[in-house]
This record gives structure tokens, sequence and C-alpha cells, in this order.
């Protein structure tokens, strides 16, 4: 079976870096690129596909200076509709999961939740559901 392919969207660096760390414990996971904002994102985007490596997740943090992940989903949905979006977010605030889900998002997981809880929103979404976290 083919790696399942993510690109990991966060503004801070260390944040990703251990985010992939965690990622490529699931043996067929595998990150093809990072980006720090959504203006970022985009262009990595059309040179991922360009590659013919193009993603089949997004882990997409909700605020980040420019381009915000809610103001971009809507693009990365239209250009790439088969790409599937988990919003990533420290905000347990419904109306954040409300405007991420309306804008197109897949899933929505909370920063402080558990490494099980992610893999469980990765696989959901990867079958084809959305993932709503417990607390929300």
């Amino acid at each position: 079976m083919a790696n399942y392919r993510v690109v990991l969207v966060d503004d801070h660096a260390l944040f990703r870096q251990g985010l992939k760390r965690i990622l490529t414990e699931i043996g067929d996971l595998e990150v093809v690129g990072e980006a720090s904002d959504g203006l970022e994102v985009r262009k990595l985007l059309d040179k991922l596909v360009l590659d013919k490596v193009t993603p089949h997740l997004i882990i997409l943090d909700v605020s980040m200076p420019g381009l915000r992940g809610i103001e971009v989903i809507r693009d990365l949905k239209m250009k790439y509709p088969t790409v599937k979006i988990l919003m990533l977010t420290m905000y347990e605030d419904k109306e954040y999961f409300y405007q991420s889900m309306a804008a197109g998002a897949d899933g929505y997981f909370l920063k402080g939740g558990p490494e099980t809880e992610l893999y469980s929103a990765i696989e959901k979404i990867r079958q084809g559901g959305k993932y709503v976290p417990p607390s929300v």
C-alpha cells in the first residue's frame, strides 16, 4: 500500500517538528512538506502537485500570521478538492470549529489532545469521514 502523504502547516517550527516525529511513528504516513502559513502552503501544494506528490491530508493550524488557516481552507478545497484538511488548534471555542467546518475542513483537532486521538482523527478522515473531538 502506498504511503498516506501529509503536509504540516503551523507557524511554530518546533511544533511542526514534534508533530512530524509523532506522525512518522505511524508506518504508512509520510510528511511530504511543511509550511508556516497559508500563503506558503499554497505555493508548496502547487509545487508538490507539479512533482506528482499530491498530499492526501493537510494538517492546518487555525491561527497563523498572514493568511490564517480558516481563510485558506476554501481556496485549497477549490483548487485541490480531493485533499483532506484537519484543522489543528488550541482553541476549544465552538465558533472556530463551526467556521472551520463551514469552510470545508474535514476535521478539527485540539492541540492538547492525546496522540491516540490524533491517530483516530487521521484515520477517520482517511476513511472519508469527518472528525469532531469529543470536547467540542
